[in-house]
């Protein structure tokens, strides 16, 4: 079958248009048997490139399709006047878009398979807005509500309006298909994906193949999650008692959805550059991509250097075969070395950056490191150098350098200086060494080590490495921790959700099971002995928290009807019930055996590594469960479950202090960092002994073995023998 035709099937579903090689490609109208009608482009059977579908229960999706899946830019109305217009993935709601349902709310943010997940604004009818973000359709971390009559929220709708009436011209515009009166258009894959790029650029790109003609239904299971969105509605928190109110904010804090902090601010009394500060965090809905910068900005060209530069030497090393490194693999002739001309040339492609110079360094022993940690190099290449770019991020020190984030957030790209690439070179064969012997180490996982230099430009050098937060679950505390007093604190006001905090903001003490902390010291101990050996110093040990929302205020998500029952019915007071039983609630989280057909196998920086074994279950390997959200395998700085005790100053009288102690169900990420700084008597004696709160003339302080020492035992203090 080829050329135009029209076709039916003894099921009563028809087609009619183009044909290639016996398949449904080109442009064509299929009606199914339970009515539903689509008209737009196939691609071997499948919808694919810009199309309309009108399902059976009346449901409208107009916009991109890829091999059958909703894919890309589009919009979809529901049948009860429910409508989203924005980004798509694998048929679901992914990265950024507009929600508006049919009372009038509106929410504007990230997404993620079809729930909010990611930073946004949600607007309410009555004009009160919420700027926040979201973890799997909940509020997980820090957020600011303004409510309805305030003079910013007045502003920011008039500027949603206006942007998404924008949207709306636009999507329907560019992507809406009439098998009436629109035009027939030449349909092509790429066609489709750049509408895709070119409308929003945080759609994805993933491939998801169907060969059926049957499509699926109209999404059942979003417009039962929308329905249940538009009918909380948040109103058990964000709107009692604040209309008419427009000289206030407030600053809120959320732990799966449930408020666990809140401060009242004055917006009438802001400082001029306090309201700059409110106006800079309100436009933090919209996330920062290298993609976005101008191109004459040289931090763009660096970033295609560096895609087209890795997608070279991985392409030209993955098919040389497995074997050993050697002690020439850590020579100064294991480089690769290429120019990039704009035009192109023999060996490399044509591309849209500026000539450039490129150098891979020890590329045998990156190649094996991959594979040590059990990264496929096709994932490592399109996790860096697919459709979604990298991200540029701020510097969390005073390095100076750049980092970019991959868009799937598995690694991280440093830049580093000369003097850091030389003691990288000079540690990496016992580097190699070290993390071959030990497979739960901590030290951070290196992938690749590059060059680039552009043309009559200076030399950049970049590291990739781990993120050892790409995890299912959201971080909501940072630490960088070295041991150290001096200058290790951050000022309130810099203070903001992604702030790496240091060693003197450090309030919570971390208990965990017996075997897990031996086993966390055990290898701490290891770690620091290989930096020791290496005369490395002034390393640190990021610490990422996830908290758990306490038992007894889950009650507060329940439907809205039960959050106006009478307190008394349900509240209970400092532990104790109405009836003056005393309430324990149970834990939120439970290590059980360890099952490997249970746990998610996605893969990420931590895939290698041996399960831990923890004394509550036997001294058997376990499983972290999260009671309605995951099953994770716990290793050595993953996944690892404690209690975080907190401090707090109760009361003050003239005897001693009261001291309570505030409980939470935490998730520890962990991993040491900054291990490229080298020891040097001369150029760092004053400055370390400082940092250290030594005497500059005794100089054995400021060796590698006390700073190891100091530091492992700053890091019992903070995670203590549980008693």
């Amino acid at each position: 079958m080829t050329g135009k035709g029209r076709i039916s099937w003894a099921s009563g579903a028809t087609y009619e248009g183009d044909f290639s090689g016996n398949y449904l490609h080109g442009f064509g109208t299929f009606t199914g048997s339970d009515g539903s009608l689509y008209t737009g482009g196939w691609r071997m059977n499948s919808q694919h490139g810009i199309g309309r579908k009108q399902y059976q229960n009346s449901d409208v999706y107009d916009g991109c399709w890829k091999e059958g899946k909703r894919e890309g830019s589009g919009r979809y109305a529901w049948s009860n006047s429910n409508m989203y217009i924005g980004s798509w993935k694998n048929g679901k709601m992914s990265g950024r878009g507009v929600m508006k349902w049919l009372n009038g709310d509106l929410f504007d943010g990230f997404w993620s398979n079809g729930r909010r997940h990611g930073t946004g604004c949600y607007r309410f009818a009555d004009g009160g807005y919420y700027f926040g973000t979201w973890t799997k359709g909940l509020k997980d971390g820090q957020g600011t509500f303004y409510p309805a009559g305030n003079k910013h929220s007045a502003r920011r709708k008039s500027s949603a309006d206006k942007n998404g009436e924008k949207k709306k011209r636009l999507l329907v515009h560019s992507s809406s298909v009439n098998s009436e009166n629109s035009v027939r258009p030449h349909v092509r894959r790429s066609h489709s994906e750049k509408i895709s790029n070119t409308l929003l650029r945080g759609s994805s790109q993933t491939s998801h193949r169907t060969s059926s003609l049957r499509e699926d239904s109209a999404l059942d299971d979003i417009s039962v999650d929308m329905s249940f969105d538009a009918s909380s509605r948040y109103s058990d928190d964000d709107q009692s008692g604040l209309q008419g109110d427009s000289s206030v904010a407030f600053e809120r804090e959320y732990m799966q959805g449930v408020l666990i902090k809140e401060r009242v601010r004055s917006i009438s009394g802001l400082s001029l550059k306090s309201k700059k500060r409110y106006k800079f965090h309100a436009k933090e809905v919209k996330s920062k991509s290298c993609v976005d910068i101008f191109e004459g900005h040289r931090r763009y060209y660096l970033m295609l250097n560096l895609q087209l530069g890795i997608r070279y030497t991985v392409g030209k090393i993955t098919p040389v075969p497995a074997r050993e490194v050697r002690s020439s693999d850590f020579g100064e002739r294991a480089r690769i070395r290429m120019y990039f001309p704009r035009k192109g040339s023999q060996f490399t492609p044509p591309h849209y950056s500026i000539d450039f110079y490129w150098k891979d360094y020890c590329p045998m022993v990156f190649r094996n490191l991959r594979e040590m940690f059990k990264l496929n190099a096709a994932e490592y290449m399109m996790s860096i150098c697919g459709d979604d770019g990298l991200r540029e991020l701020s510097s969390p020190g005073k390095s100076g350098s750049i980092f970019f984030l991959s868009g799937d957030d598995r690694f991280v790209i440093k830049t580093l200086k000369r003097s850091e690439l030389k003691v990288f070179l000079r540690m990496l064969p016992r580097y190699y060494r070290h993390v071959s012997q030990h497979e739960n180490t901590l030290i951070t996982k290196f992938f690749g080590l590059h060059r680039i230099k552009l043309k009559h430009g200076k030399k950049v050098r970049f590291v990739v490495m781990g993120n050892m937060f790409c995890t299912e679950l959201r971080i909501h505390r940072r630490y960088d921790l070295k041991g150290s007093s001096h200058g290790r604190f951050t000022k309130k006001d810099k203070i903001d959700e992604g702030t790496t905090l240091k060693d003197l903001d450090l309030t919570y003490e971390f208990h965990m099971d017996k075997l897990l902390r031996e086993s966390l010291f055990k290898q701490l101990s290891l770690d620091c002995e290989f930096l020791e050996s290496q005369q490395i110093i002034d390393y640190s040990l990021l610490l990422g928290l996830h908290f758990r929302a306490p038992e007894h205020l889950k009650a507060l998500l329940e439907p809205p009807d039960s959050l106006h029952k009478p307190a008394s019915a349900q509240a209970t007071l400092g532990g104790m019930t109405s009836q003056g039983e005393l309430s324990i609630p149970p834990r939120g989280l439970l290590l059980v055996t360890h099952e490997p057909s249970s746990v998610s196998t996605e893969p990420g920086p931590h895939i290698r590594g041996s399960t831990l074994r923890a004394m509550s279950v036997g001294d058997k390997e376990v499983d972290l469960l999260l009671p309605g959200t995951a099953r994770l395998r716990v290793q050595l700085g993953v996944n690892m479950p404690a209690q975080a005790n907190l401090k707090v100053l109760q009361d003050k009288t003239d005897l001693a202090e009261v001291e309570l102690f505030e409980v939470y169900d935490v998730v520890l990420y962990l991993g040491i960092i900054d291990i490229l700084q080298e020891y040097n008597v001369r150029k760092k004696l004053e400055h370390t002994c400082k940092s250290l709160q030594f005497d500059p003339m005794s100089i054995s302080v400021v060796e590698p073995k006390l700073y190891s020492r100091r530091f492992i035992n700053f890091l019992e203090k903070v995670f203590p023998v549980a008693p």
